[in-house]
Parts: structure tokens; C-alpha cells; sequence
């Protein structure tokens, strides 16, 4: 291989290197721009396709266009009547001015820590501005049940916790823009007491509880004793018309049964007399029963002088 073979060579190596150094490829997620010796040149580039750029000198950094997610830490947060809690919030961010973005914070980790400062201070002041009933509800529901005591737990309130985020929201937005930044969207991701309180604040809601359970158990003994009572006084009235009306028919049979006895002895007093006798007789006479009478009773007439 001659010399001017390899000057080819080297040539065409050298083209190779700085035509690969010279391209660059932005896709449909994101969107570009080009620095020279770290300072910004040009307009973004947000069109997806093959681009060009001074090779060695310029850079491509990229940046997604796609929306991008915020999770904040957990802070413990004073609200407007002095309870402690911690606040965990999450928001969708997405780049909106890379040019902007790249001048103010160069890179996603940089927004990260920015989007703290920034997310975090609007959480607590607005928090702050709020009681807790109004953070962890979000409207004047109807409870599940028209008892007074689920009434007085559930105190009406004039701002929910989606009026709160909306108060964030707007704050918060204005700080970021001028980062390059579109803030989307902020939600409460969890709202828990600082576990110093959080004991009590069970032990008050175990003995609220209570309170409701015994009553409910009062009310519901108080109707037992009533349905109880008229059970008992429908029970004697119940007992009484049934003992006056064997009564009445037992005092009915035992005149019918007088009549009988008297018609029968108006017919013949001595057989009537008999008959009674014999049924006596059959009553109080049985093998184990021993009688001891004079001659002259008169249980024994009708067996000493049989007709």
C-alpha cells in the first residue's frame, strides 16, 4: 500500500468521524438544544428527524417533551388550628421552553430540585391558611345515616382539599415559569398526623365511638323493656279473657249438670240417691283401702239392704 493510498484512507476515515460527528437525531419524545462551549446557540430543536451540527464543537442535549412526574417528600406541616401533619403531594411538570430550561436549571434533576423548593413552600403556606377537617375532606357530604351524633362529627366546611390543591396550583405555576416549566396537575398523594399525636388523636375518636355505641345500646335496651311490658300486660290480658271464659263455661256446665241432677231426682229421689252412691262407692273403695264403720252408717245402707 503506497503512501497516497493511505492519505485516501485516512481521508476517508476522517470524513466518516466528523460527518458522525455532525449528525444528530431528535425523536418524537424530545427536543433539543444546541450548545458551543456550553453556551446555547440557535433555536430549540423540536422537530423529530435528522439534524446538523458543527462537529467537535457544538453538543446536542435533549430534553423529554413528554410529561414528567414530581413525588415529593413527606413534610410535617402546622395547619390553621395547630395540628401537625405530614403532607405528601405528587404533580405532573413537563418542559415547555427548553432554551429557558437549559438557561435556568440545565437538566431534569436540576427542576427536581427546584420543583422542591418551589412545590413544598405553596403546599405548607396554603396548608397553613386552612383547618384540617378542610384538607382531608372534599365536600359537605350527606352521611349514611340521619343520627345527630354522625351529624355533629361531620361539620360543615367552607373549602375542600381540591379547592386547596387549586390554590396551589396557580402559585405554584407562576414560580416555575420562568423555568421553562408547565406545571399540570398537583394532588394530596397522603395526609397522616406526626405519630406524637397521632395515639390520641384514635384514643378520642375509640372514645367518640364509645359514646355512640352506648347510646345506641341504651335506646336499644329502653325499647326491649318496653316491647317487654306490653308483651307481659298483653300476655295477663291475654290469660284473663281466656280464665273468665272458663269460668263462664264451667260455671254454664255446672248448671246444666245442677238441672240434670235435679230433673233426675224429681223423677226418683231413692235411685238418684242410689246412683250417687254407687259412684262414691267406685271412688273411695279400692283393694289397698280399709274402712272401719259401725253397723249403723249410713255409707253402708244400699249394701245392707240391696233393692
Amino acid at each position: 500500500m503506497n503512501r497516497s493510498q493511505l492519505i485516501s484512507i485516512g481521508l476517508g476515515l476522517l470524513v466518516l468521524v466528523m460527518l458522525g460527528s455532525s449528525l444528530y437525531t431528535v425523536s418524537e419524545i424530545d427536543q433539543a438544544i444546541i450548545t458551543r462551549f456550553g453556551q446555547p446557540v440557535g433555536d430549540p430543536v423540536i422537530e423529530p428527524g435528522l439534524h446538523i451540527k458543527v462537529p467537535f464543537i457544538d453538543t446536542a442535549n435533549k430534553f423529554e417533551k413528554r410529561f414528567l412526574e414530581w413525588d415529593g417528600f413527606p413534610n410535617q406541616v402546622p395547619t390553621r388550628d395547630r395540628r401537625f401533619i405530614f403532607v405528601d403531594t405528587y404533580a405532573r411538570w413537563r418542559i415547555t421552553d427548553p432554551l429557558l430550561f437549559f438557561q435556568r436549571v440545565r437538566n431534569e434533576l436540576g427542576a427536581q430540585a427546584r420543583l422542591d423548593d418551589i412545590l413544598d413552600g405553596e403546599t405548607r403556606n396554603a396548608v397553613a391558611r386552612h383547618n384540617l377537617i378542610e384538607i382531608v375532606r372534599t365536600s359537605n357530604r350527606e352521611p349514611d345515616t340521619n343520627e345527630a351524633e354522625v351529624q355533629e362529627i361531620l361539620e360543615p366546611i367552607t373549602t375542600g382539599r381540591e379547592e386547596i390543591t387549586q390554590e396551589i396550583l396557580p402559585a405554584a405555576s407562576a414560580a416555575v415559569g420562568d423555568l421553562g416549566i408547565e406545571l399540570l396537575d398537583l394532588k394530596f398523594k397522603r395526609i397522616n398526623y406526626v405519630p406524637e399525636v397521632q395515639q390520641d388523636v384514635f384514643a378520642r375518636m375509640i372514645a367518640e365511638r364509645q359514646r355512640i355505641a352506648e347510646e345506641f345500646r341504651s335506646e336499644g335496651q329502653g325499647e326491649a323493656a318496653r316491647i317487654q311490658g306490653e308483651r307481659e300486660r298483653d300476655l295477663a290480658q291475654i290469660e284473663s279473657q281466656a280464665f273468665r271464659i272458663a269460668e263462664e263455661l264451667r260455671g254454664e256446665a255446672d248448671a246444666k249438670a245442677t238441672a240434670i241432677y235435679a230433673t233426675a231426682y224429681a223423677r226418683d229421689a231413692s235411685f238418684y240417691a242410689f246412683t250417687k252412691s254407687l259412684e262414691t262407692y267406685e271412688r273411695t273403695m279400692d283393694p289397698n283401702t280399709v274402712f272401719i264403720l259401725g253397723t249403723d252408717s249410713e255409707f253402708l245402707r244400699f249394701l245392707e239392704t240391696p233393692r
